[in-house]
């Protein structure tokens, strides 16, 4: 049996070797205790393939360490705030270069449109392919307070991630696992999305 920390470690090494989140790419919290509210994070600005256990770092609900050594990414505003509106459990944040340059590309239409595909029964709540999902882009800011802001509205509808143009992917779940599955599910169906516009298909 392992325990959450070694599980959030093996899911930080499998997305950077992905290469989803290379060098100190990427922010990734799992939700440990919800009263008072605590995230096991990887600190800020370490090499996302040299994650261990005793690098974990506990964040309070005010994104403040209160166990490990240290710091929390600014980013964990934008954690906390989907926690909050979601209730989710865990929280993945990517730098893949499919999510970084299509949210550029599509900043200014506001969301990108995936439909048709099987691979969207992955994402809970969808039982058939015949679905449209369309995940939220939203302008980067290095204000994070005024980005968690600009996302909230956005959160409960979208399809459990949210774009930030030319930054990345947000993805969430209930539980680790799931989230895991949703930011698998969304880079596979972003990377078809620019396959489909290079082939010219709609």
């Amino acid at each position: 049996m392992t325990t959450p920390a070694e599980d959030l470690v093996e899911t930080i090494g499998d997305l950077h070797r992905r290469g989803w989140c290379d060098g100190t790419g990427g922010n990734f919290s799992l939700v440990t205790q919800q009263s008072p509210l605590t995230l096991l994070m990887a600190p800020s600005g370490v090499d996302k393939g040299k994650v261990s256990v005793e690098m974990l770092i506990e964040v309070n609900n005010q994104a403040k360490v209160v166990r490990g050594e240290g710091r929390a990414s600014a980013e964990t505003l934008m954690h906390l705030k989907i926690v909050e509106i979601c209730g989710s459990g865990a929280v993945l944040h990517t730098h893949s270069t499919n999510a970084t340059l299509l949210s550029k590309q599509a900043c200014e239409r506001g969301s990108i449109t995936m439909e048709g595909w099987e691979m969207l029964k992955g994402l809970r709540g969808v039982t058939t392919h015949e679905t449209q999902i369309n995940l939220p882009i939203i302008a980067n800011d290095q204000d994070l307070e005024r980005l968690s802001s600009t996302a909230e509205p956005l959160l409960k509808q979208a399809p459990h991630g949210l774009l930030v143009a030319g930054h990345g992917l947000y993805a969430w779940g209930d539980s680790l696992q799931e989230a895991r599955r949703h930011v698998e599910i969304l880079e596979f169906l972003l990377e078809l999305h620019w396959k489909q516009q290079l082939l010219g298909i709609r």
